[in-house]
């Protein structure tokens, strides 16, 4: 019995493993191939060059600065994303909060569904030198902004779209976070309160322990996105001014379909891959050993 129940489970897990080997595997495994090569899609040569691609990569001058950009985004999304979300999470869980809950949640979470092309060019218009309100209100309280443009400005541009990124989906791990603590028992907080436990006290001993697989959920995601880091670049700074505010992801896009450099793009292509995947599993690594 135990032998058909495995085989019948195997049957129904069949298409989605194919599912997954073809659409998830193979590419992963052709890109690797083709990051071996020197090509183009305008060219029909298809010359081997080995890892002449990843030597390359490692003295490209632009390639460490979408790296440290990319770091910039990684650690800022982290300190709002789960470390902000998480303490807003909980401060709308409060007991005094509960009957305008859904109010404020709503609030927090409408950016995350909005277009990032809308928000970026909103974003864009708003830090305008020219048309934007920043620059006026930083004149009002008698700050000198006739040479601040925070787009176009080398040493705040990444800044400013991680800022305008951090806005965009803080909402939504507010809401994960939020419907993670309403499945802890009361039963766990009654009991702290019985025990002379505050606020303080209940969160590091209950919510932190209680909610840890969510946590660890939303910051793979959270960090594995910084690093994919292209729509809210390529919409407002176009990775620039220069190369200033480019990203591993846009810094691909115009490699591989700008100047045709398609194996040079693979092997960038591989690079996020390897990060991402190192990342996750040094985090699903870390669980298991905090799980023991």
């Amino acid at each position: 019995m135990r032998k058909r129940n495995q085989k019948t489970a195997a049957l129904y897990l069949l298409p989605a493993m194919l599912m997954v080997i073809v659409i998830l595997y193979v590419p992963i495994f052709i890109n690797l191939y083709e990051s071996l090569f020197k090509w183009g899609t305008m060219s029909t040569s298809h010359k081997f060059v080995g890892i002449e691609n990843y030597i390359r990569l490692f003295k490209d001058e632009i390639f460490y600065v979408a790296l440290k950009n990319n770091l910039i985004f990684t650690v800022m999304s982290v300190i709002f994303q789960i470390g902000g979300s998480l303490l807003i999470a909980s401060v709308l869980e409060a007991k005094f909060l509960r009957k305008s809950q859904n109010f404020f949640r709503t609030i927090y979470f409408i950016p995350s569904l909005l277009m990032v092309t809308v928000v970026g060019i909103t974003f864009k218009m708003i830090v305008s030198p020219s048309i934007g309100i920043i620059n006026p209100m930083l004149e009002l309280i008698g700050i000198d902004a006739s040479a601040i443009d925070l787009l176009g400005n080398a040493s705040s541009a990444t800044m400013t779209i991680a800022a305008m990124s951090q806005w965009q989906y803080v909402g939504y791990t507010v809401i994960l976070f939020i419907v993670a603590i309403q499945n802890i028992p009361a039963e766990l907080y009654e009991a702290a309160e019985i025990d002379g436990a505050g606020a303080v006290r209940k969160f590091f001993s209950i919510t932190l322990p209680q909610i840890k697989n969510t946590i660890l959920i939303n910051t793979i995601i959270t960090i594995t996105g910084a690093i994919r880091e292209y729509d809210e670049v390529f919409v407002t700074t176009n990775g620039g001014p220069g190369h200033a505010s480019e990203t591993l992801a846009t810094y691909l896009y115009k490699v591989g379909f700008r100047n045709d450099q398609m194996g040079y793009a693979s092997a960038i292509a591989f690079f996020i891959f390897i990060v991402t995947f190192i990342i996750g599993l040094m985090q699903m690594k870390a669980y298991e050993l905090d799980e023991k």
